[in-house]
């Protein structure tokens, strides 16, 4: 994949039937904590309520077109040099790169858009053994396994935490 077809920016109401391809597949919905988009106009309202208003969520974009996103959510007062990482790419750009180099745009991104940043951190379901990997390809280092941790789809599951620090290097 050529990487300059691959960009970040921020979501834009046109995208909704893009975002509307992508969102509406349970295979990329399936480790994410909202639910599968089924309609135009729950892909709007998403747009509108979550996906534009957030200080750091991101269209990853092939041709200018939305295939997934990515956020970081940086946490505040104490927790103001954390962020947690989100992701997710559409079922038919998997294992393409396409993911990793987003990820590697936002993670360089994210030290100098948010002030006093140290640590970017994402928790990875156990079964999700593409995004470990994709994880692992930017440089981001598995720090351990986090028993009965994360509440996803109406269940408590396993997770995995992955972690980038400022000093670290994107590879």
């Amino acid at each position: 994949m050529d990487p300059s077809r691959i960009s970040l920016r921020r979501f834009h109401l046109p995208d909704v039937d893009d975002f509307l391809k992508w969102a509406s597949d349970d295979k990329v919905t399936r480790y994410l904590r909202w639910n599968t988009i089924t309609s135009r106009e729950e892909a709007l309202s998403y747009l509108q309520k979550v996906a534009i208003p957030q200080t750091y969520r991101r269209s990853i974009c092939l041709d200018d077109r939305s295939i997934g996103y990515v956020s970081i959510k940086p946490g505040s007062g104490n927790d103001k040099s954390r962020a947690r990482l989100g992701y997710a790419v559409s079922a038919g750009y998997r294992g393409q790169g396409i993911a990793t180099a987003a990820l590697k745009m936002a993670v360089a991104n994210a030290f100098t858009e948010f002030q006093g940043l140290v640590r970017v951190e994402a928790l990875v379901e156990v079964e999700n053994i593409g995004s470990q990997r994709v994880l692992e390809k930017v440089g981001f280092l598995k720090e351990g396994l986090l028993r009965k941790y994360g509440f996803c789809k109406g269940e408590i599951r396993d997770m995995i935490v992955y972690s980038f620090l400022s000093t670290d290097m994107i590879k």
